[in-house]
């Protein structure tokens, strides 16, 4: 899902946090990031939780169902 690849990057170097910390503070490896940033692999829906909780963000945003980021 390429919406999801860029909006999860701009949502990550918005808050300037690498992969790895981010991989870190909900619990995926950051070789996990970075195929969803680069659409090599799409989360289960347990980890876009994760993800949209982390950036305070609707998983409907990071889907691109949305612009609204809540």
């Amino acid at each position: 899902m390429e919406i999801f690849a860029k909006r999860l990057k701009e949502l990550r170097t918005q808050e300037k946090i690498s992969m790895k910390k981010l991989a870190i503070k909900i619990e995926l490896t950051d070789a996990a990031i970075s195929n969803y940033e680069n659409n090599i692999n799409e989360p289960t829906i347990s980890n876009l939780k994760k993800i949209a909780l982390f950036f305070d963000v609707s998983s409907d945003y990071l889907i691109g169902l949305t612009d609204e980021l809540n």
